[in-house]
């Protein structure tokens, strides 16, 4: 036999022997995590509970116009520029006012035509009554023919409805000027309110057409104050109220918390990717203008706040007694562990946040409490994310 054939049937056997231990260790380690579980145990202590609900929203000011252009033309003057203070009544921009000019001079002169003839119909009408009213003594005596009276009468109405047609041409002459007259005003753009210009959309020069849209030409706010909208998830509106307390950071500055209070929620939602969303406004104070137009914020709910209460870590919750709810809160099964060893406990719980409920019922500070943990690494894990505090600041 070959050197070389002797060393493979050597080597073959030790091969198979290797991968059969390999096999059973593996399947061994496998079952033991699989089945491994650690207990440990907590003492109740007393601390503090914010139950809160999340969301993400947008600051925009509260009170803002967009400065629209009434009439056509060449804008031919604009006074401010973005960021300047103005004043409600303070002139911002003109329009070239030539062609306004022209109507409203022509509108004059149209007006003193019909007012002239007026005054001739009223002449004539005056002329038109003496002369049927004579007609009428002369035929007493038969001094002139019933024809005449009746020529004269007809001439007399013939002057009055006259009178009356010039009457209305003139109201109308009159209700164009006026319409002509605003026009010619509009070519003069006014600040309607006290505020900052925020946009400008318009420039010198640039033609306006107000047939079309309603051009904008800048936009004023009031910065003093602001409005969060905060996009709320179908699944948590309905815990969010009216007044209810609120808190939020912008992304720049998560150490900066502002508080307010909600004073409205949109009825009609906004659906987002098939996500349904409603808005809940929060206005806050902005005087110090450090809240900018268009900051991302993450908006807190305060759902309700408990100070140096009995808590319960929220791991311990696992079976719940939904029967057993009542006005204490949620009724969960625990268990105690004392001198006695390990019993069951029916409890009932109030507040939570992400780590901790509220306990309000069946626990008091001191007791110990037995928490399951399924395998050593999920234990340390939960440890490490017990210890890792993950969504809003401490409550103050």
């Amino acid at each position: 036999m070959k050197p070389g054939r002797k060393f493979l049937l050597i080597l073959f056997p030790s091969l198979i022997a290797l991968s059969i231990l390999t096999a059973l260790y593996i399947r061994g380690a496998g079952v033991t995590e699989k089945d491994s579980k650690s207990l440990r145990t907590v003492q109740i202590a007393r601390g503090n509970i914010e139950e809160i609900v999340t969301a993400q929203g947008t600051l925009e000011p509260k009170n803002y116009v967009d400065v629209g252009a009434q009439v056509s033309g060449q804008l031919t003057k604009l006074y401010v520029d973005v960021g300047d203070s103005v004043k409600q009544g303070e002139l911002l921009a003109e329009i070239d006012p030539r062609v306004y000019e022209s109507r409203v001079e022509a509108d004059a002169a149209e007006l003193k035509n019909l007012q002239a003839q007026l005054a001739e119909a009223e002449s004539e009408q005056i002329l038109a009554r003496q002369k049927h009213e004579r007609n009428e003594r002369l035929i007493k005596i038969d001094a002139v023919s019933e024809q005449s009276v009746e020529i004269s009468e007809s001439e007399l109405k013939v002057a009055i409805a006259k009178i009356d047609a010039l009457k209305a041409e003139i109201d109308a002459a009159q209700s164009t000027l006026d319409e002509d007259k605003a026009n010619l005003e509009y070519t003069k753009i006014y600040a309607p309110m006290t505020g900052t210009v925020v946009s400008l959309t318009t420039r010198e020069g640039q033609t306006v057409n107000s047939m079309q849209t309603a051009p904008t030409i800048l936009s004023i706010a009031d910065l003093d104050e602001m409005t969060v909208t905060a996009e709320v998830a179908e699944a948590d509106i309905l815990r969010v109220k009216e007044g209810m307390s609120v808190y939020f950071m912008t992304l720049g500055n998560l150490e900066d918390k502002r508080e307010g209070a909600v004073r409205l929620i949109e009825p009609s939602p906004e659906v987002v990717n098939d996500v349904v969303l409603y808005h809940a406004l929060i206005d806050v104070d902005n005087r110090d203008r450090s809240l900018m137009n268009g900051m991302t914020t993450q908006v807190f709910f305060v759902i309700g706040r408990a100070s140096d209460v009995p808590i319960i870590p929220v791991a311990a919750l696992t079976e719940r007694a939904a029967d057993k709810d009542n006005e204490k809160g949620q009724a969960y099964l625990v268990r105690t562990s004392g001198v006695g060893g390990e019993k069951e406990l029916l409890i009932h719980v109030g507040l939570r946040d992400r780590n901790y409920a509220e306990i309000t019922d069946g626990l008091s500070e001191g007791e110990n409490i037995v928490i399951t943990e399924s395998g050593a690494g999920n234990a340390a894990a939960s440890k490490q994310n017990g210890s890792r505090r993950m969504g809003p600041p401490p409550m103050l």
